[in-house]
């Protein structure tokens, strides 16, 4: 999967930030440089299992976003047409995939992504 990654960090990412945040299993991450200080906004695949948000860690655990997030200890993220406020980020290994819906479950599978990370959002 490395070598996709600078096609969409680069290309596919700017272009689907602009849609992403309306389409249902997907949203936009806002969350802050912890080095640098900047506002990011990355385009993610998520899914919501009651109060948490689950988001299958394409790349692995070991990319910025995730250690910004981790470091933040939460972000905001933007979901059809809403913002939600998520805190407390775990991450988890399941090799099955079983949060995910069952369509998702088997690409991630064939993509061998066995990290994930859980966030929960506010009670409302």
């Amino acid at each position: 999967m490395a070598f996709i990654r600078p096609f969409t960090t680069y290309l596919f990412n700017p272009i689907s930030r602009l849609f992403v945040g309306w389409l249902p299993g997907f949203g936009v991450i806002t969350y802050r440089g912890r080095k640098s200080g900047k506002t990011y906004h990355t385009p993610l695949n998520v899914f919501r299992r009651g109060d948490a948000y689950l988001f299958a860690l394409t790349y692995g655990s070991d990319v910025q976003w995730v250690k910004n997030v981790l470091a933040a200890g939460g972000c905001e993220l933007r979901r059809i047409g809403q913002r939600i406020q998520l805190s407390e980020p775990a991450i988890f290994v399941d090799p099955e995939a079983r949060l995910m819906p069952q369509p998702i479950r088997v690409f991630l599978r064939l993509m061998r992504v066995s990290e994930f990370m859980r966030m929960r959002a506010p009670e409302r």
